[in-house]
C-alpha cells in the first residue's frame, strides 16, 4: 500500500510519483487541453466563467453549516 500524499503541496514543482500518480488521467487530460486549445480560447473561457460568477447571487456560509 502506497502512502497518501497531498499532491497540491508535494507536487508544486512537478509530480513526485511519476507513473504511480493516482491523478495521471487528469494530468493527461490537462496536457491534451493545453495542446489543443489556443490561448485566446482559454482566455474567452475564463472571461465567460468570471462573467457568470459576477452575475450569480451571493452564497452565504453560516457558521453552523461549516
Amino acid at each position: 500500500m502506497e502512502p497518501k500524499i497531498n499532491c497540491a503541496q508535494a507536487c508544486v514543482n512537478g509530480c513526485i510519483l511519476g507513473d504511480k500518480c493516482p491523478n495521471i488521467e487528469f494530468r493527461e487530460a490537462a496536457s491534451q487541453f493545453i495542446q489543443e486549445t489556443s490561448l485566446d480560447e482559454m482566455l474567452a473561457i475564463a472571461e465567460e466563467r468570471l462573467r457568470k460568477k459576477m452575475t450569480e447571487p451571493p452564497k452565504w456560509v453560516l457558521p453552523e453549516d461549516a
